[in-house]
């Protein structure tokens, strides 16, 4: 059949031939569309005949389903978070151990120190081995700074509270200001904050010492006509742990919860220097 069209395709081409060829030309085309289409002179008009089902389906692939694409897109961006969160983490564990080598040539908190509490008691800082410590340095009459700093630490303790599995914090208070806080004015001042916080008071010399034992500077002011004056001092508190070993410090742009989840970090990661 297929001859026979070739045949009557190129008589149509002539213009001499009957008109009854071109229309059964026509009719042909019209009856098998898939094996024809239109071409001009010389030009082959024959098509491949059109594929089985079952060949198509063999020869083209299936779609991929939704949720196979779902699945994979789901495996490949937890892997991308996985790798993000692993380089985040090398990244604080880096400047964490540079941290910690900065403040071993600081050489901050060396040495002991002898003291008075806001009991009268006498406290040095081997009393504190075996406890976590939060300390701020400060003076009772401070008019805004240092009650919110130690507003600030009583908070990040009482957070650190809730979580029975983590140890007790100390907070500690120690006064740069010895000619007016005495131990009396120490334990009305420290009461007014954390029940656990304790105030550490002593002579200008004693507490010099301490002060320049942990880089805190301060300074005294001049005296107004009723002998009252304010203390310039830094504004960190300390993290010490149980060994006694200065870790870490917060300024003023910390708060509470910052602080608290620090020194769950610090918690977590500490191994005892003697053990």
């Amino acid at each position: 059949m297929l001859r026979n069209f070739q045949i009557l395709y190129k008589w149509s081409l002539c213009p001499f031939q009957n008109h009854r060829i071109t229309n059964a030309l026509i009719f042909y085309s019209k009856c098998y569309p898939n094996q024809i289409k239109c071409a001009g002179p010389g030009r082959n008009v024959f098509t491949s005949p059109p594929l089985l089902k079952s060949q198509q389906s063999e020869s083209s692939k299936a779609p991929v389903p939704l949720r196979m694409r779902l699945l994979v897109s789901c495996i490949i961006g937890g892997a991308a978070v996985g790798v993000w969160s692993y380089l985040r983490w090398e990244k604080q564990e880096k400047k964490k151990l540079e941290r910690i080598q900065q403040l071993r040539i600081l050489a901050v908190g060396q040495g002991d120190f002898n003291l008075s509490d806001h009991k009268g008691q006498p406290c040095s800082k081997k009393d504190f081995k075996g406890s976590w410590v939060l300390m701020y340095f400060g003076f009772t009459h401070c008019p805004d700074i240092c009650p919110d700093e130690l507003e600030k630490l009583s908070s990040a303790v009482s957070l650190l509270d809730k979580d029975p599995a983590l140890p007790p914090i100390l907070p500690i208070f120690i006064t740069v200001d010895p000619e007016r806080d005495s131990v009396e004015a120490l334990a009305k001042y420290v009461s007014e904050f954390h029940p656990r916080l304790k105030g550490l008071t002593g002579t200008s010399e004693q507490v010099k010492a301490v002060a320049q034992a942990y880089r805190v500077y301060f300074s005294a002011g001049p005296r107004d006509e009723d002998n009252d004056y304010i203390i310039d001092h830094t504004v960190h508190i300390y993290l010490l742990n149980p060994d006694g070993l200065f870790t870490d410090y917060y300024n003023r742009s910390k708060n509470e919860q910052e602080i608290a989840e620090s020194v769950k970090r610090h918690m977590s990661t500490y191994k005892s220097v003697f053990s």
